[in-house]
């Protein structure tokens, strides 16, 4: 999810170039690249130490992102002169969000309380699939406080089938009967 206002922003703008110029894959692959390069612990130092000098960091930064479309690398360089190079992976998360969006695939984070299997994860895929109408890729993860079931998050939309929503959904009904 992200965070930065400014990041989405970035992430925007490149969108509207990429595709402008029909470069959306290119661009996708330059933005993650640049966003695994400031995310790595010494280049992350090494763009927030005073004592580099900005034309140093950008001559780092272009060594670092070799064969990168040469205006994803004008937004690298605009990140280390603003000193917003923190924003790399936030910048690249948006940038795949909407070229997603535009391809008609959907992310969803699905919770179980045991892991799932390949078959299983792609039983839930074509599922959700269906309940979305776009191709959706899951995303796995434990909880065993769900007890059973699912609970898988697609954007905004929550579809909880798990064991505990259930019987706390039935507690209620015993509650309001007795009462």
């Amino acid at each position: 999810m992200i965070r930065e206002i400014a990041a989405r922003r970035y992430g925007e703008a490149a969108f509207q170039i990429a595709r402008d110029s029909g470069r959306e894959e290119r661009w996708s692959e330059g933005l993650s690249l640049m966003a695994a390069v400031f995310s790595d612990l010494e280049m992350a130092a090494l763009m927030r130490e005073a004592r580099i000098s900005t034309a140093d960091k950008l001559a780092l930064v272009e060594r670092s992102l070799p064969g990168v479309d040469p205006l994803a690398l004008n937004l690298a360089r605009l990140l280390v002169h603003r000193g917003r190079t923190a924003l790399a992976p936030q910048i690249a998360e948006a940038f795949q969000e909407l070229l997603d969006a535009e391809r008609g695939i959907a992310h969803a984070l699905v919770t179980t309380a045991v892991p799932l299997s390949d078959s299983e994860a792609k039983a839930v895929a074509e599922k959700l699939s269906e309940i979305s109408g776009k191709q959706v890729v899951v995303e796995r993860q434990v909880d065993e406080s769900i007890i059973g079931g699912l609970v898988a998050r697609i954007g905004d939309n929550l579809i909880d089938g798990s064991t505990r929503s259930q019987l706390t959904a039935l507690k209620r009904r015993l509650r309001e009967a007795r009462a």
